[in-house]
């Protein structure tokens, strides 16, 4: 790593920085609404994204500077185990073209902008709802810190911010104006501000890959060379090379099955599918959206190049950064560290503002103030987004980072556990409200106690996402355990409750809602009555 500053990198870097800064500034103008006062159009913008401008916003939602870092990081440091990321992007998207068209549908015609919104719609009931949104946030919080996070690697990599002993303050001061940065420009634009960043982020990052795929090998002698040079690695540390033996097929297979089924149970992959115009968007996006998948498995080949390379860092996910900085010209390595910088910000942005929008519709307007008008949500909405990436820099400075990593993969054991109240729903109706909810209370409290109790190396607690599947024996995702048992006990609570005839909450939604689409003679957006007048 660099004893000093690279000036050449950081100053690329920089410029690319200042451009995406100015385009978030700018977006408060793009497709200007009339009325700005309502979430549909700072936290939705507008609902107005076509299938471009939807492809790179869900792009640049799901495939964060996390993703850009720690994919190849788990492939340097746990070899081909680590390719679970690209078959779960690759089942997510047939599993998505079922529901999520329903899901615009019934949100377009109802005024819905959150997950809770629908739940509390489709099932009548406020508990359900509120169960949703404060799983959505607490998954949501880790996930944004980690984009920090990402940020704070390239920052290390260029020498920014001194070394160890350096004041924390001047330590920190670049990651402080980074979040500054993004605070200001999402306050003032919304979601229009990620929207038309993420067009930046996603070409500098294809075209990053596409160069370090053909560079970086040619460098190194070829793909026999690396792949030799993994191998060796992973033979010598004792795990048989780099495929891992049959003991992690159930590890692999679980935890892409179940990552995948947790992916758009994510608030910001549903404000960004929200956000678009039309359902043929959403269907369209859904058959083009694997592109990125093939992005992801060439991405993931750097943790195999870093080994051959031979990047050495104590924290694996500096080894890509670290990578690129030893590889690339300093001014072609800028344009990388720009891609993860950029590639923060994008969802970073989306995040904050997802968890804002189920703060302000399904805690504040259902059990703050019933009566708030658009204009006071949008208020609400803004500052929340604003204290959402305060508490995220907050756990960054003040945490180790493992502790983000180890939270960011409780969340995903968490968010698992709304797919039944959510999908179920856009189905069908026989799931009972107060089912759903136990169901959902028995898979939060095991997935969090079976985490708890994972150790690793180096902590004793929340050490990972895998253990032992109770009744079959191996190690498996608890995600996917979790939401096994949560399932179960739906089904057996709604027997019951359907037996004695408990009573159902009141569903506003029809079947013609869920195929609904805005050209559709009638169909327009319904809000509910506190907020029909000031919204349009």
């Amino acid at each position: 790593m660099n004893d000093g500053v690279n000036g050449v990198a950081l100053a690329v870097f920089i410029f690319f920085f200042v451009l995406v800064t100015a385009m978030g500034f700018m977006a408060a103008r793009w497709r200007r609404a009339e009325n700005e006062h309502s979430l549909d159009e700072w936290g939705l913008g507008g609902r107005s994204f076509g299938t471009w401008v939807t492809w790179f916003l869900l792009g640049g939602d799901l495939y964060t500077a996390y993703t850009f870092v720690a994919v190849p990081a788990a492939i340097y440091a746990a070899g081909a185990s680590g390719f679970f990321a690209v078959p779960y992007t690759i089942l997510v998207y047939p599993l998505i073209f079922t529901f999520l068209p329903r899901l615009w549908s019934v949100s377009h015609k109802h005024g819905y902008v959150t997950t809770s919104d629908f739940v509390r719609g489709r099932f009548g009931s406020k508990g359900l709802s509120l169960a949703v949104a404060v799983t959505g946030i607490l998954a949501t919080m880790p996930y944004i810190a980690l984009q920090l996070v990402g940020i704070q690697a390239v920052l290390d990599v260029m020498g920014v911010g001194g070394g160890e002993d350096t004041n924390w303050f001047v330590k920190d001061l670049p990651l402080l104006i980074a979040f500054g940065v993004l605070a200001a420009y999402t306050y003032s634009s919304g979601l229009r501000a990620p929207a038309l960043i993420a067009f930046v982020k996603d070409t500098l990052i294809y075209i990053v890959i596409a160069v370090a795929i053909i560079y970086i090998p040619i460098k190194l002698g070829g793909f026999d060379d690396i792949f030799a040079a993994a191998n060796d690695k992973f033979t010598a540390s004792g795990n048989g090379g780099v495929v891992p033996g049959a003991g992690g097929q159930w590890t692999y297979a679980t935890l892409a099955l179940g990552s995948a089924l947790a992916l758009f149970m994510y608030p910001h992959s549903i404000t960004a599918t929200l956000s678009s115009r039309s359902r043929e968007v959403i269907r369209r996006n859904t058959t083009i959206l694997p592109l990125y998948s093939l992005m992801l498995g060439l991405l993931a080949l750097l943790g195999f190049m870093a080994i051959a390379a031979g990047v050495k860092v104590e924290n694996g996910q500096l080894a890509i950064p670290q990578l690129f900085e030893n590889m690339f010209p300093d001014w072609f390595a800028g344009v990388a560290f720009a891609a993860i910088g950029i590639g923060a910000l994008v969802p970073a942005a989306i995040m904050s503002i997802a968890a804002a929008n189920l703060f302000t519709r399904n805690i504040y307007k259902d059990f703050i103030k019933p009566d708030a008008t658009a204009a006071q949500e949008t208020k609400v909405s803004k500052l929340v987004s604003l204290l959402v990436k305060v508490g995220a820099l907050i756990f960054v400075l003040g945490m180790d980072k493992t502790v983000a990593i180890n939270f960011q993969l409780l969340g995903g054991i968490w968010i698992l556990q709304t797919f039944p109240a959510l999908v179920g729903g856009l189905f069908t109706r026989w799931f009972h409200r107060w089912a759903l909810l136990g169901g959902w209370a028995v898979g939060m409290v095991y997935g969090t106690v079976a985490a708890y109790g994972v150790a690793s190396p180096t902590q004793k607690h929340f050490g990972g996402s895998s253990d032992e599947i109770p009744g079959i024996g191996e190690i498996g995702y608890i995600g996917l355990t979790a939401f096994v048992l949560n399932v179960l006990v739906t089904v057996v609570l709604t027997v019951v409750l359907r037996a004695v005839k408990a009573p159902d909450g009141v569903d506003e939604t029809k079947p013609a809602d869920y195929t609904a689409d805005a050209g559709d003679p009638g169909v327009q957006v319904e809000l509910p009555p506190a907020t029909a007048g000031s919204s349009h």
